[in-house]
């Protein structure tokens, strides 16, 4: 009986970690707003411009709200893992939260995986709410290759939380970490085409935005929603991207 008492006891500190970090999160309304709002209030305001919504000769007869759809998705992922979970993380850590952690039953890594999970919940919610919108405000298809805009999905959200954690790994405080996303948020965003797409970029420069993560997620999810397969060199390059940021944020993350 005491063996099967122990997994309990074990386990019940990680799901009031989990508790506590979502209700704390629910309660950070710009955080919501930014995550789950904007990418949509984005979708929207784009659409809302008549030539936007008319076949595009110059993409193969694509509108351009149909290219902005996985272009809103990845800008959700940005959000979530530059904007929002960095300064939550170093200010945990700058308030000594984590170091009183590492001496009771409740570990720093359970507040750092609840972090990181409630934040790529709220990505992947804000994800299919720009998808709901655009299908049934802009009449934009579904992803016709469902498994491979999974896949390229998650890849772009491993992408941003480990982008986000590198962040918070290197940043000493809370106003640093702000600082550093928004410095590296604005890139990204072009990156991801949010200011031009990237299939309508000129040839030498969309290859090079094809080496980002988000530029390579975003081609990823657009060839998936046009039914084709991503691309294994898209896949590949996010994939590539998460992993070394993902080793570089735990080789370099400091608890105190």
């Amino acid at each position: 009986m005491s063996s099967a008492a122990t997994p309990a006891r074990t386990a019940s500190p990680g799901r009031a970690v989990l508790r506590t970090e979502t209700r704390l999160f629910l309660r950070e309304p710009g955080s919501l707003f930014w995550i789950l709002g904007f990418p949509v209030l984005l979708l929207v305001i784009l659409g809302a411009i008549p030539g936007f919504r008319e076949p595009d000769p110059e993409n193969g007869g694509q509108r351009i709200i149909e290219l902005y759809v996985p272009i809103s998705v990845v800008l959700a992922m940005i959000m979530s893992g530059l904007q929002a979970m960095p300064p939550v993380i170093t200010g945990y850590r700058e308030r000594g939260i984590l170091r009183r952690m590492s001496v009771t039953p409740v570990r720093p890594q359970s507040v750092l995986g609840a972090q990181m999970g409630l934040h790529g919940l709220a990505a992947l919610v804000s994800a299919l709410l720009v998808i709901v919108v655009g299908r049934a405000v802009f009449d934009v298809a579904l992803p016709r290759q469902a498994g491979g805009y999974l896949l390229a999905l998650l890849l772009a959200i491993v992408c941003a939380l480990a982008l986000g954690a590198f962040i918070s790994a290197l940043a000493p405080t809370t106003k640093i970490a702000t600082a550093v996303g928004s410095v590296v948020f604005f890139p990204s965003m072009f990156t991801a085409g949010v200011w031009f797409p990237v299939q309508a970029m000129p040839d030498l420069l969309a290859r090079i935005v094809s080496l980002t993560p988000f530029g390579a997620s975003v081609q990823a999810l657009d060839q998936a929603a046009a039914g084709d397969w991503p691309s294994w060199s898209h896949l590949g390059v996010a994939a590539l991207w998460g992993l070394l940021l993902s080793l570089g944020a735990v080789r370099w993350f400091r608890w105190e």
